[in-house]
């Protein structure tokens, strides 16, 4: 068996596709950035701009979730605790119709600062939520904008967590040491992300097309010899749009045309990467703090 072929994934895809869907409206805090300018007055809510988040749980995961349904592929779905409590009827219509739950904290507070405590209950609540309601366990984490803080690994590691996706260092799955233990990254994306192209950057839709099909393009080409996998990210008040559901249905059109190019949901992915031996391994253990070294 050449290097080649060990170095392709375990189930004989070429290529693996992972999308993410963000359930996040619902969950924001008051005043959370929006389109609109932050010109608000203090003591104020911005009611226009909780309209723009409403749009998420009202028209935008609705719309994905016919779209997915469309092209027979299943998603990883990120929840924070708070927006599946506000809108329990559609995070359990999404495990029903076999997409992943993954937890995303409870809410969209940054748990780097928080104290390994408060930081255990913050993500154990965010799960709570998601099994209570769906009936669904999380064994995948994303952390509010990927910022995780140094005990987040552990703490995900004593929950039962099989995988994280705070990391965007390589282009396929890889293993890690945490508490002595492997622990799966499956990397995220900026690159492709709705977030940051169509409202941090202003993309047209044709914009987004044309940069996604790129990625896919060379992913496909470095995946002849190499195991690749691309990340495609929606967040639920922009990804579904009606102008963004129809450009991903024309990408997935496209993707779809290539021979070896499977869709999985983030859970299988780890699966997978954590029973191949073949996998990746970042085999150091995190790295210690200064107080820590200063005692080695």
């Amino acid at each position: 068996m050449t290097s080649a072929t060990k170095s392709k994934w375990s189930d004989g895809s070429r290529l693996v596709i992972s999308i993410s869907m963000q359930f996040e409206s619902g969950g924001q805090p008051d005043n959370a950035e929006s389109p609109f300018p932050q010109n608000m007055q203090k003591g104020y809510r911005d009611l226009p701009a909780i309209t723009w988040y409403e749009y998420g749980y009202k028209g935008g995961i609705p719309r994905m979730l016919d779209n997915w349904d469309k092209h027979g592929i299943k998603v990883t779905s990120h929840m924070v605790g708070t927006a599946v409590l506000k809108n329990p009827a559609l995070a359990k219509e999404i495990v029903e119709r076999g997409h992943e739950a993954a937890a995303h904290g409870m809410s969209w507070n940054s748990q780097y600062a928080m104290s390994y405590d408060e930081e255990k209950k913050f993500i154990s609540d965010g799960v709570d939520a998601i099994k209570n309601i769906t009936g669904f366990n999380p064994v995948g984490y994303n952390a509010n904008w990927l910022r995780r803080g140094e005990n987040t690994l552990k703490i995900l590691q004593e929950l039962g967590f099989t995988y994280h996706i705070d990391d965007i260092s390589r282009d396929e799955p890889f293993i890690i040491q945490v508490n002595n233990k492997g622990f799966a990254v499956v990397p995220y994306t900026l690159r492709c992300n709705d977030i940051v192209l169509i409202e941090g950057k202003n993309f047209s839709v044709d914009q987004f097309f044309n940069q996604v099909k790129a990625e896919f393009d060379q992913l496909y080409a470095e995946s002849e010899f190499k195991r690749r996998q691309m990340s495609i990210s929606f967040h639920d008040r922009i990804g579904g749009t009606p102008q963004m559901v129809k450009v991903t249905s024309d990408l997935l059109d496209y993707i779809k045309q290539y021979k070896g190019v499977t869709f999985k949901r983030k859970d299988e992915i780890a699966n997978m990467t954590l029973n191949d031996a073949t996998s990746v391994r970042d085999d150091e253990t995190l790295p210690l703090t200064f107080f820590q070294c200063m005692r080695c």
